[in-house]
């Protein structure tokens, strides 16, 4: 009885193969020689499916042609797709910045679009470039949806990725990091631009996002000392943050990512070494910010709404849906920002930092501060820093041994109406990658 309960779901799969081959092949129209060839194989296959029934052989043979056939078309086919899209001369001067936005499987990111376009006033200087992983024909309408305010590329290669076993619950992360390169080199190389900002298709932005960005190019460009501009405050919840601070802008040493300005020389660094996998932890690492900072704000630019994703939620219920974004307008392309040089913000925020006076985490919460102005506390190893961020709501990790917004060992905040600078002891001589 069941060996016959096998053998029926055996020729069942085996036709429901056959079956879905022929229909994906002719949908397709792809009736060319390559598939005549396939077509026979499988009829050698089917010939000999009663006389090896058992043979599971034969079952795994029939699902790997199938299987190599339809990878194949499906990447034929968005390669003959997307060639008009990848030879599409996008129009733009010197001046222009792409805006970079990474897309899969989520019809959402019309939440995202309708944000770029709205607070956008200048489509030449900022043209918006929608690139999508995944085969996913919802979030292609969507795209597609825009017309001609929006440029839709997908990424053609959607082969499998190898991974090793420890990872394959984490493949999606090697599949990003695939989407990113080939994304950037596109951007970069094929289109020419010389900046770009990326975004991800689950991300909020402020009204003032392209005005923030168009401010801080010229700092990054010029400052060697800077590798990247940031829209992302990682410690940016409501309560920990000066709502009024909207000008406020500091360098980090942290990688923030999530809504970040990159130029092509940066790139052109990068590329022959970009990762597998983990592209933003690779990037934080010693080798790849060679002690470079980003520029990040006081309130944050963009916030996400992406819950569910590669990452699972980590962080999200805890920290990243506290995020507070930034609705006013700070005009930054009518300030003076060049007091974020580092020849100018190392000694100027230094100065600040180490005048204001030392207090304990007791005394902070219980409001028993009898001075105005800033105030610090005072860290000596990791264990001692992380008691402290865990103590007001900030995060606590560390990335090669980098916290999060730290600046020279240095994080900033804003508790009960005062700003507090956690430091390290005079003993501190830089970060510890073991951290």
């Amino acid at each position: 009885m069941r060996q016959n309960q096998c053998i029926g779901i055996f020729i069942v799969s085996t036709i429901i193969w056959v079956g879905f081959l022929n229909y994906f092949v002719i949908r397709l129209g792809n009736a060319n020689e390559e598939n005549k060839k396939i077509f026979s194989k499988l009829n050698e296959l089917e010939a000999r499916l009663d006389e090896q029934l058992n043979d599971k052989t034969l079952h795994d043979e029939l699902k790997q042609v199938v299987g190599e056939q339809i990878n194949k078309t499906w990447h034929e086919q968005l390669t003959s797709e997307n060639k008009t899209d990848q030879e599409l001369k996008i129009p733009h001067d010197k001046d222009a910045v792409a805006v970079l936005v990474f897309s899969c499987n989520r019809i959402t990111v019309a939440r995202c679009l309708d944000q770029l376009i709205k607070y956008r006033k200048f489509k030449e200087r900022f043209p918006i470039i929608v690139s999508q992983d995944c085969i996913h024909e919802q979030t292609s309408n969507v795209i597609e949806s825009y017309k001609s305010q929006v440029y839709h590329v997908q990424q053609p290669d959607q082969s499998d990725i190898p991974v090793p076993p420890k990872e394959r619950k984490f493949k999606g992360y090697f599949k990003i990091a695939r989407h990113y390169k080939w994304a950037l080199n596109l951007t970069f190389n094929h289109y020419q631009f010389d900046t770009v900002i990326v975004i991800e298709d689950d991300l909020d932005i402020s009204p003032d996002f392209y005005e923030y960005f168009a401010a801080t190019l010229p700092i990054l460009q010029k400052d060697k000392s800077l590798w990247c501009v940031s829209a992302w405050n990682d410690n940016g919840k409501l309560n920990l943050v000066d709502k009024n601070a909207i000008n406020l802008l500091y360098r980090t040493d942290f990688f923030p990512g999530l809504g970040w300005m990159l130029t092509k020389s940066l790139w052109q660094e990068l590329v022959n070494k970009w990762p597998l996998s983990y592209w933003d932890d690779w990037m934080r690492r010693p080798e790849q910010r060679q002690n470079r900072s980003c520029i990040r704000p006081e309130i944050s630019r963009t916030r996400t709404f992406g819950k569910i994703g590669v990452s699972n939620g980590m962080y999200y219920d805890k920290h990243l849906k506290y995020i507070y974004l930034n609705d006013k307008n700070a005009e930054f392309t009518q300030k003076n920002l060049t007091y974020l040089s580092k020849d100018v913000y190392d000694p100027n925020f230094l100065a600040v930092v180490y005048r204001s006076p030392v207090t304990t985490i007791q005394n902070l919460k219980n409001g028993e501060i009898y001075t105005d102005g800033p105030v610090r506390l005072v860290y000596h190893d990791k264990a001692s820093l992380k008691i402290i961020a865990k103590s007001f709501g900030l995060m606590d990790d560390f990335r090669s041994g980098v916290p999060r917004t730290g600046y020279i060992g240095v994080i900033s905040f804003f508790y009960q109406k005062r700003r507090v600078f956690i430091t390290p002891s005079a003993a501190w001589n830089g970060y510890d990658p073991t951290w």
